[in-house]
């Protein structure tokens, strides 16, 4: 099993980072412009258990996502897990901590490539994919909720 985290501090309240992770939404907008990505369920509303259907599309492939919600504790954590993605697993820890005045966003990925020991060939491109996925996200939710408290 693969694990893969990016932390960053955002000057926001907990709830505020909390809620914007919430809303499923808000995915197209952290989302790197060299990916595209349709929301397949409509106006979902997250809940522990419910299945939020993706389509996202890169290097002209796309790959259909089903991820559970499996855990939501708010203000502090909201964990999803793929039921269907192109991974053997996939889970994604998104856990949120007051630090002072700012707040801490870390996201933990554990995950294992398909096809076993072919898929683990590609296992440093994948990392280097999902650094440059999850840095583009955090800057991009940082940019979103410190902009709301100038606003």
């Amino acid at each position: 099993m693969k694990k893969f985290e990016k932390i960053s501090l955002i000057s926001c309240t907990i709830e505020e980072l909390f809620e914007f992770h919430l809303d499923s939404n808000n995915i197209k907008k952290i989302t790197p412009n060299d990916t595209k990505v349709e929301l397949l369920s409509k106006d979902f509303v997250p809940r522990e258990g419910k299945v939020l259907e993706i389509k996202t599309t890169k290097f002209c492939i796309p790959t259909f996502w089903a991820v559970e919600i499996s855990l939501i504790n708010k203000p502090t954590i909201l964990v999803d897990t793929a039921v269907h993605s192109p991974f053997k697993f996939w889970r994604h820890s998104h856990i949120f901590t007051k630090k002072g005045n700012v707040c801490e966003l870390k996201d933990v990925i554990e995950y294992e490539m398909p096809f076993g020991f072919i898929g683990n060939i590609f296992s440093s491109f994948m990392e280097n994919q999902l650094n440059n996925m999850f840095t583009y996200r955090h800057k991009q939710t940082k940019i979103i909720l410190e902009k709301k408290d100038k606003a």
